[in-house]
């Protein structure tokens, strides 16, 4: 439930934030805001959440993480309000909007000489508590709007607008300013005088101010923004993803233990050339005498093809478990790894005291895998507006293929050496100057066996013109539409493109 009117003029009241300067302002995610302000000696941090049922402003006294990213609303905000003073603070009627009247003192040059001339700037900040409807409002003097935390163009919520003030209507219904004491019940041997530890940072003597107990009661119990409600978040979330992560696993680990049998295949390879003249032509069935182990064991094979290929349907079957193996084992690790990065995560988000913190963190895990950025596999360069990728081996090469790059994206490697894939990021519109395709040869040679004979013939293509080798070792591809351009190693090249690594 968010603050009513009765609650936001006590707090309003006990803020006391007339003649204040607004020092610091931090946006920790999509529904709140902070506000460092400093009068007379004293430093208060006013909070305002605009989430839905727990809209509300008090002073906190929890740190304020910033968000990851810098958010526009937050820009805007230390562009032009940070360092204003706040003139008056006050709700408009009972309408749970508050209108802040800030001004701000900046000089300019005056045309009539060279001194410097002061001018009083003045802005609006509405912040209407609304559930559904909350919204922080920045004007001039004239109403304009200058900028908004929500967009909102069909209520006309935009910059460049006017801002229309609410009629103030008379109340139908009274509103009763809620004590909050349920929550705040310390226990009864704290008597007056008695000093009660708390989460504010220091030790008080007596009852907690109606800000602290706004404060308290929403960090429990509001419907979003509470340790609460965001803890059964976590858990639901963390329990689906480490259940399907599991159940991937799981899968992975009865496909390894199938692809363990490989040389069982071999050697029925082995049986069939030693007993290949049993075959009669008919039968779906060799049946002999297993020379390793004196069993009798039957397996199955094509009556109509030769001893020889028979032999070799097995011999590639045992080939293609091998090879698969490899990929297995690399699939296998990689997803325990997500596992433990999961199970860790969670314990983080779990031991977390501060719910803005919380909601971060749950916001970093559960975003839309379009917004993640993957974690790319080898070395990555930045040259000219150009990115390069370079795998460094099979593993990073097909990680790279199949995760991180495109079909207009070129494509580079060696001719006759065996080595890392290098790729250049496509740019619309934009051809591959010869100068990164310089630079990508020399990386491309750099990260191969040719690095010893200095130099070395390349072949490169658009990665769309690919082909993965069938049955063929992890990460190999056939290329066609490429072309060739023979490269040796300059050593001065290598160095200057260090500096443009990017760092993981």
């Amino acid at each position: 439930m968010s603050l009513n009117c009765e609650e936001i003029e006590i707090i309003l009241d006990e803020l006391d934030l007339e003649g204040s300067f607004i020092q610091q302002i931090v946006q920790p995610g999509f529904d709140s805001l902070a506000l460092y302000t400093y009068k007379e000696g004293r430093s208060k941090t006013v909070f305002i959440s605009l989430a839905n049922g727990a809209c509300r402003i008090n002073e906190t006294r929890k740190k304020v993480p910033k968000n990851e990213k810098p958010l526009r609303f937050m820009e805007f905000m230390k562009s032009r309000i940070k360092g204003c003073r706040i003139d008056s603070c006050a709700q408009i009627g009972k309408e749970r909007i508050i209108k802040f009247e800030l001004s701000h003192h900046i000089e300019y040059d005056s045309d009539d000489d060279s001194s410097q001339r002061a001018l009083k700037e003045h802005f609006f900040m509405f912040v209407r508590l609304w559930s559904g409807s909350a919204n922080i409002i920045i004007t001039d003097e004239n109403l304009k709007i200058l900028d908004v935390f929500y967009r909102r163009p069909n209520k006309g919520e935009i910059g460049g607008n006017l801002f229309v003030l609410p009629e103030i209507r008379e109340q139908s219904k009274v509103f009763e300013a809620r004590t909050f004491d349920e929550i705040c019940d310390f226990s009864e041997s704290c008597a007056d005088g008695d000093t009660i530890h708390n989460e504010f940072g220091a030790d008080k003597h007596g009852e907690l101010s109606y800000n602290e107990k706004v404060e308290l009661y929403y960090s429990e119990n509001a419907e979003s923004l509470s340790r609460k409600a965001l803890l059964e978040q976590a858990e639901r979330y963390f329990s689906e993803h480490r259940t399907k992560i599991q159940g991937a696993l799981s899968k992975l680990e009865d496909k390894r233990a199938s692809f363990l049998k490989s040389d069982e295949l071999k050697h029925f390879g082995d049986l069939i050339l030693a007993y290949g003249y049993q075959i009669d032509g008919e039968s779906e069935w060799l049946e002999c005498e297993d020379y390793e182990t004196g069993e009798n064991v039957r397996i199955r094979i094509d009556p109509k093809k030769s001893v020889q290929e028979n032999a070799s349907k097995y011999y590639e079957q045992y080939k293609k478990s091998v090879s698969g193996l490899e990929e297995l084992e690399y699939d296998i690790q990689k997803l325990k790894k997500e596992l433990l990065d999961l199970e860790s995560s969670y314990e983080a988000v779990q031991n977390e005291p501060n719910p803005i913190r919380m909601q971060q963190l749950l916001r970093k895990q559960t975003r839309p895998k379009q917004q993640i950025e993957k974690k790319r596999p080898g070395v990555s360069y930045f040259i000219n507006g150009w990115t390069i990728f370079v795998g460094r081996d099979a593993n990073e090469n097909d990680e790279l293929l199949r995760h991180h790059v495109k079909g207009q994206d070129m494509w580079m490697h060696t001719r006759d050496f065996a080595g890392g894939y290098v790729f250049i990021k496509n740019r619309p519109g934009k051809t591959i100057p010869l100068d990164i395709l310089l630079n990508a040869g020399n990386l491309a040679v750099y990260h191969s066996k040719a690095r010893k004979a200095n130099q070395a013939d390349l072949y490169y293509t658009q990665v769309k013109y690919l082909r993965r080798a069938k049955n063929g070792p992890k990460g190999l591809v056939l290329p066609t539409h490429e072309k060739n351009i023979t490269i040796k190693i300059d050593n001065e090249r290598l160095k200057l493109m260090e500096a443009s690594q990017i760092e993981k």
